[in-house]
């Protein structure tokens, strides 16, 4: 299930985006750990099972009527199991009616999930 960021699980929230190739970087990890904690625009979502094994990250856009997915990322031991696309498919059903796009980044992943 998603659950929203919040500060406490940072640490867990930095690691699973350590795995995204463009955040390697430990000062980029913490430079966009900040934006989700302070750009409006932007939330991170946890993906919990047992555990909190993915993430996902958008940004709304101005009016409101789409948002686009940042980042997504699952702990290695869990991928190909699926978890990705279940996160995506929750974020569509939190968000009813909004289009899903994704960055340059997040698009190969989110063309193999068919949502949109």
């Amino acid at each position: 299930m998603l659950i929203r960021y919040k500060k406490t699980f940072e640490k867990i929230a930095m690691g699973l985006l350590s795995f995204m190739p463009t955040e390697k970087d430990l000062k980029k990890l913490q430079l966009t750990i900040k934006e989700y904690e302070t750009d409006e625009n932007l939330q991170l979502f946890l993906w919990k099972e047992e555990d909190i094994i993915g993430l996902i990250g958008v940004r709304m856009n101005d009016e409101g009527n789409s948002l686009e997915i940042q980042h997504v990322s699952v702990n290695p031991s869990h991928r190909n199991q699926g978890v990705g696309k279940r996160m995506v498919k929750s974020l569509k059903d939190m968000y009813p009616g909004k289009q899903i796009t994704a960055n340059e980044n997040t698009a190969p992943f989110i063309e193999k999930c068919d949502i949109c």
